[in-house]
């Protein structure tokens, strides 16, 4: 089987008929083993499977959309490629479900910076495809999301989003500024903040961790 996306998979501990999936996205310039270091204390009935983005920078560094700068150093995103990325991550969920005794029902996304912002917009494309999302340092970016994605039936998601309050790469008022966009869509949403930068602090990892569990 040729899969959409490069990946790597933590079996589950405990097997059932049909498991539920943890799937990382990891952020710019990262890859597929970044986040793959928690797969080892998320719990023993998931199958994790960390992907690698599709746009290599070199270096084993890749990106799900480049991120380019004008001459005044504002920053903006390649839409197009990020929408493209959406599809692909949607593609590379209905592969695993195939492809592995995996619960379609039982689906969450974790993503760090770019991969949260995918994970942002995988979720609010395809609910039908999501449960749960993680979203860590990033934010709601509506331009990757399909354009009709408000007309979708949001009941069965949940998420837990996080920041660092000294995030210099992205600031945290993007993310706090998301989550009354998300509260107005009908989602369940929980929004925790650390006294952190661009990273994940170990209360955060243990604060997500206890979601998924609870």
């Amino acid at each position: 089987m040729n899969f959409s996306l490069h990946h790597i998979v933590r079996e589950p501990k405990i097997k059932k008929d049909k498991n539920p999936l943890i799937l990382l996205l990891h952020g710019y310039g990262s890859n597929e083993e970044d986040l793959f270091s928690f797969a080892s204390e998320l719990p023993d009935e998931y199958f994790v499977i960390s992907v690698r983005a599709p746009h290599d920078m070199m270096y084993n560094s890749f990106a799900w959309y480049a991120i380019n700068f004008d001459a005044d150093e504002n920053k903006f995103s390649d839409i197009e490629q990020a929408q493209s990325s959406r599809v692909l991550i949607a593609t590379f969920i209905d592969e695993v479900v195939q492809n592995y005794p995996i619960d379609q029902k039982n689906v969450t996304l974790i993503g760090f910076s770019q991969g949260c912002i995918l994970s942002y917009a995988v979720a609010l494309t395809y609910p039908e495809k999501v449960q749960r999302v993680v979203a860590m340092s990033g934010y709601l970016n509506t331009e990757i999301a399909d354009e009709d994605f408000a007309k979708n039936d949001f009941s069965n998601l949940k998420i837990f989003a996080s920041h660092g309050t000294v995030d210099q790469v992205i600031p945290v008022d993007w993310a706090r500024n998301s989550i009354p966009k998300i509260k107005a869509l009908g989602i369940d949403i929980v929004f925790k903040e650390y006294p952190v930068g661009h990273g994940v602090a170990p209360q955060n990892f243990y604060d997500f961790k206890n979601w998924l569990e609870a």
